[in-house]
């Protein structure tokens, strides 16, 4: 998901004497990085699980992760919005080589939706669009009048109108979004003042639960202040799954309208929160001279494929680009969808991602020389 970026403004570029134009950079919250000492440096090779504040990009968060490894072999696997914070899984060196099936996994987030309000984006960042407030989910029209409906009630309308969002369903991406529409991004299209109608795709949606009743809250819209409520969801999804998406037709099914005001990822994969890192306190172990906490190689391939033991000899030709007798195919790690895609051991050392072709195993990218 990609949505306007905050602080992204900056200072305004100065006109020098000498006519070229000179921009400053925009400072970064966790200010200047230490980088790791080049006495004896050898280039990284994991995963690091970044624990993204708020405010900056995903690519904010690449390039501080450049100067801490030390190295521009630097990627990230699942952009996060600015305004989200949470799980950023950033590959450096050889593992970026495998960031599209860390991308592929399943993820977990933590949302807050607002209803009652709709916005340009589905989301905090965007212009309040449309007030149609909480009557149709708090109120309970009856024959004799109308009054206010009870918790229980209320629970049951939110309930009803998250089931059919579970599951395998189509859901059309919001129209802010990273995705190309005639070779432009989807967003620039919206921002330029057009209107863009993004196609259906099949996602998954293993948990869409509310945690809770919603809360009230005033906010002011178009001069006026209207009673809101926040609603806190926690959503297990497929790869893809835009998150403004599900609060945008949670707020049609209820006729309130709603869109998403924060935002959290809580887990990638396998990785969650609990093994994340914030910038800052990866920076501490650069500048104590410590190597930075991340997943091995080893292990990230252990996270995402079946894993096939082969022999010395075996890892040599695969090495060499040359196929190797096929076997039993072992099944996926939990979390990880069935693949055509596993990865070839040797002595705990990962050789090569492997496939099947023609009754045997062939070398697909190397892992190791």
């Amino acid at each position: 998901m990609t949505n306007k970026e905050l602080g992204q403004a900056g200072s305004a570029p100065q006109e020098p004497a000498g006519g070229a134009k000179q921009y400053r950079r925009r400072e970064m919250p966790w200010g200047q990085l230490p980088r790791p000492s080049r006495d004896g440096y050898e280039e990284p090779n994991g995963l690091v699980v970044v624990d993204k504040m708020q405010g900056v990009t995903s690519h904010d968060v690449v390039g501080a992760m450049r100067a801490l490894a030390g190295t521009r072999k630097v990627g990230h696997a699942g952009t996060l919005d600015p305004m989200a914070t949470g799980v950023l899984c950033v590959g450096v060196g050889r593992a970026t080589k495998l960031l599209q099936y860390v991308t592929g996994t399943s993820k977990e987030y933590v949302a807050t939706i607002r209803l009652g309000l709709e916005t340009t984006t589905e989301d905090a960042e965007g212009a309040i669009t449309r007030v149609l407030g909480c009557g149709s989910l708090t109120n309970v029209f009856e024959d004799d009048g109308k009054r206010l409906a009870t918790a229980d009630e209320i629970a049951a309308r939110i309930e009803a109108a998250i089931a059919p969002l579970r599951g395998d369903i189509l859901q059309v991406p919001s129209a802010v979004s990273a995705i190309k529409v005639g070779g432009k991004r989807s967003y620039d299209l919206v921002r330029s003042g057009a209107q863009v109608q993004l196609e259906a795709r099949p996602v998954r949606i293993g948990r869409f639960e509310a945690l809770g009743l919603p809360s009230s809250t005033r906010v002011e819209a178009h001069g006026e202040w209207v009673d809101v409520l926040d609603l806190e969801v926690i959503v297990e999804c497929s790869a893809g799954t835009y998150i403004r998406a599900l609060a945008r037709d949670l707020g049609d099914s209820l006729h309130t309208g709603a869109h998403l005001i924060a935002l959290r990822r809580t887990r990638v994969g396998s990785w969650t929160v609990n093994h994340a890192f914030s910038i800052p306190a990866l920076a501490e172990y650069v500048a104590a001279g410590e190597p930075l906490p991340m997943v091995s190689l080893a292990d990230l391939c252990r996270g995402l494929f079946p894993c096939i033991e082969v022999s010395g000899e075996e890892a040599a030709l695969l090495r060499n680009g040359q196929f190797i007798e096929k076997r039993p195919w072992p099944a996926a790690p939990a979390g990880c969808a069935p693949g055509e895609v596993a990865v070839a051991f040797s002595d705990c050392v990962p050789v090569a991602l492997i496939s099947r072709r023609s009754g045997k195993l062939k070398p697909d990218l190397l892992l190791s020389l």
